[in-house]
C-alpha cells in the first residue's frame, strides 16, 4: 500500500498566485470559476451557439417528462405493487392504490398540462 506522501508527490503541483503582500493562493478554484463564467456568458449572449433558446429547451424538458419519464415511472410503480401483492405484503392493497393513482397522473400528465395551459391563456 502506498503512503499518503507518495500519492501526494505523484499529483501535479497546483499553480499558485503570489500576491503583493506575500500571500500565496491556489489557482484551481479560480480556473473553475472562470470556466463557469465563460460558459454562462456564451450561453446568455449567444443562445444560437448553445443550439437552443430558453423556450425550446423548456418545451423539450416538458415533452420528455410528460411523454417518457412519468409513464415509465408509472409502469415501474405498477410492477413494484404487483410484486408486493404476490409476495404477500400486508400493505399491498395500499401499494396498488398508490400505483394506480401514479398511473393516472403519469399517463395523464400531458393532458393535465395542456388543460392548465388552456385555462391560463
Amino acid at each position: 500500500m502506498k503512503s499518503p506522501e507518495t500519492i501526494l508527490a505523484a499529483c501535479p503541483k497546483p499553480i499558485t498566485l503570489n500576491l503583493q503582500n506575500g500571500v500565496k493562493r491556489d489557482m484551481k478554484p479560480y480556473y473553475f470559476a472562470a470556466f463557469l463564467a465563460l460558459v454562462t456568458a456564451v450561453g446568455l449572449m449567444a443562445p444560437e451557439l448553445a443550439h437552443a433558446g430558453l423556450e425550446s429547451s423548456l418545451m423539450g424538458i416538458k415533452t420528455k417528462l410528460t411523454g417518457v419519464i412519468l409513464p415509465l415511472l408509472s409502469v415501474i410503480g405498477i410492477a413494484i405493487a404487483a410484486i408486493s401483492f404476490f409476495t404477500g405484503n400486508p400493505n399491498a392493497k395500499q401499494h396498488i392504490v398508490y400505483a394506480v393513482l401514479g398511473c393516472i397522473f403519469g399517463f395523464g400528465a400531458q393532458a393535465i398540462v395542456d388543460f392548465i395551459a388552456q385555462t391560463v391563456r
